[in-house]
């Protein structure tokens, strides 16, 4: 029987494409240390990188690097894997019964490539149409940010923000669009920088070929 190492199937995979599932892998024992923890362990390891690539940390320029990465990695970039930073959403009756299509265009967002960790730049598009709950606009882009800022692949990401508002909503009524540019394509490997990526996910009277024309016309206007 062959063995097949761990490094042998990551280069056999290369650079392909993977998403193993819509909810982020995350270990059982992901919180059991605090993020004050995590900074500590992180310094560490990133100060090693940084000594091992050559690097003189003796440098005043980067003597305080590991530091400002490891605080950057928990407090920052990655913070959305932490389910207590996940964001408090408030929804009311829709009392004043708008029974038509909602659309917040352009919210941008930064996130991580989790096969590379290069950045993942790009904008969301969401809209709902209403079946007894409304939102706070500024909540929508909260629920992007929260789940961008992990590492990602864009299809995880616009399932995660699609499941989140049809739960909070109450709704299927519910259409996202994700359009970004990914770092891992455009700085490094095909060295690309003029591609981007769309994905698209979509439910209830979104299924209907029209709602989703009126929904690509303004996000068009934006």
């Amino acid at each position: 029987m062959n063995t097949v190492t761990i490094k042998e199937r990551i280069e056999n995979i290369g650079d392909n494409h993977l998403m193993t599932t819509a909810e982020t892998p995350l270990r059982q024992d992901a919180f059991d240390i605090t993020d004050e923890a995590k900074m500590e362990i992180i310094e560490t390891h990133f100060e090693v990188i940084m000594k091992t690539l050559g690097l003189d940390l003796t440098d005043d320029s980067l003597s305080g690097t590991p530091h400002r990465v490891a605080k950057m990695f928990v407090k920052e970039i990655f913070s959305g894997l932490n389910p207590s930073n996940k964001p408090k959403i408030s929804v009311f009756d829709n009392s004043y019964h708008y029974d038509k299509m909602l659309v917040e265009a352009n919210i941008s967002f930064n996130s991580t490539c989790e096969h590379h960790f290069l950045p993942i730049v790009g904008k969301a598009h969401i809209g709902y149409v209403s079946s007894g709950k409304v939102i706070g606009l500024s909540k929508l882009n909260r629920i992007v940010d929260y789940f961008a800022k992990r590492p990602q692949v864009q299809e995880r990401m616009i399932m995660q923000i699609f499941n989140e508002l049809k739960a909070v909503l109450q709704t299927e009524n519910v259409i996202v669009v994700i359009e970004a540019k990914h770092l891992c394509v455009s700085s490094r490997g095909i060295k690309d920088e003029s591609s981007f990526t769309t994905t698209l996910q979509y439910g209830g009277v979104f299924e209907q070929q029209e709602y989703r024309d009126d929904f690509y016309q303004l996000i068009k206007k934006e």
